[in-house]
């Protein structure tokens, strides 16, 4: 069933790549002036968020912080450009992951699919979303993975257990919470913390939650990226430059740094994370003050 799993991803990614090549190609028709080399900030900024998010920090909150704080793109442009930009190195990060862990394939499976779902649905609703919503949803998501990385570095969430897969109740709880974790993923929340939180409650060892986590990621990221690559709602030239320095990012994560002393990283990120957070929802109520 693994090996189906990555035949799957395989499938997806070649769908992906194809309607975003397809939405390239007409908004080039479009724009025949659009930029499509990105920075050398962008590609870096894709290669260090990437980077990390194979040691499992996650991407979409050091990212998001990166937006705002250079300024690089609109705000209800993040969502649609955090999901087609960290899509392929997803895709690269699960395909190592599941490959090499051992996971329950029932669990995997159904939560992967429950994740897919969730993202299907989350991406129709996001990409409709107004500019004041999104800056306040995204700002208060962007407070809650601080909390959740506050909670991680004082020891404050549950270690887990030995099981490597779940069953009946649990299964369900799991499925349900992963559907979930995957529309608000489509907003811009990252599914690492909460997912991991999740299943250590539930009693799996977390080293078995990291490809079931990457895999969710990767697999809805593809199904949600798509939906936006359709309605055009994110940055072209900042997606390319994060999927270009992330897969690179990923790879010498995964095979050549493996790990890391990150408890300084994670307080850095902590920080900025609640910087930018605290700068959308102050840039949503100068929207709505204007707007009244």
């Amino acid at each position: 069933m693994k090996d189906g799993l990555l035949i799957g991803l395989a499938a997806i990614t070649v769908l992906f790549v194809s309607v975003w090549l397809r939405a390239i190609l007409n908004r080039r028709k479009d724009e025949p002036s659009i930029r499509l080399q990105p920075s050398p900030f962008e590609i870096f900024l894709g290669f260090a968020t990437n980077f990390l998010d194979t040691l499992g920090i996650g991407s979409f909150a050091t990212t998001s912080s990166m937006f705002k704080l250079k300024k690089l793109i609109a705000d209800e442009e993040i969502p649609g450009t955090l999901n087609v930009g960290h899509c392929l190195p997803s895709i690269v990060e699960a395909s190592i992951f599941i490959s090499i862990v051992q996971v329950d394939v029932t669990t995997l499976v159904s939560m992967i699919g429950a994740s897919i779902a969730g993202a299907w649905f989350g991406a129709g609703v996001v990409s409709r979303m107004p500019r004041l919503l999104i800056q306040i949803s995204l700002g208060l998501a962007l407070l809650v993975a601080a909390c959740l990385m506050l909670a991680t570095q004082f020891h404050y969430l549950p270690a887990g257990g030995e099981k490597i897969g779940l069953q009946s109740t649990e299964l369900i709880i799991a499925i349900v919470g992963n559907f979930i974790l995957g529309a608000l993923m489509t907003l811009g929340i990252g599914l690492f913390a909460p997912c991991m939180i999740m299943v250590s409650l539930l009693g799996m060892n977390p080293k078995a939650a990291f490809p079931i986590m990457m895999g969710s990621c990767a697999f809805l990221m593809a199904v949600g990226s798509i939906r936006f690559a359709a309605t055009g709602r994110y940055s072209l030239t900042t997606a390319l430059g994060l999927t270009l320095g992330g897969i690179p990012g990923v790879l010498i994560a995964a095979f050549l740094v493996k790990s890391l002393p990150l408890d300084a990283v994670r307080w850095l990120v902590i920080v900025v994370v609640v910087y930018t957070s605290a700068m959308l929802l102050r840039s949503a109520a100068i929207s709505k003050e204007k707007a009244t």
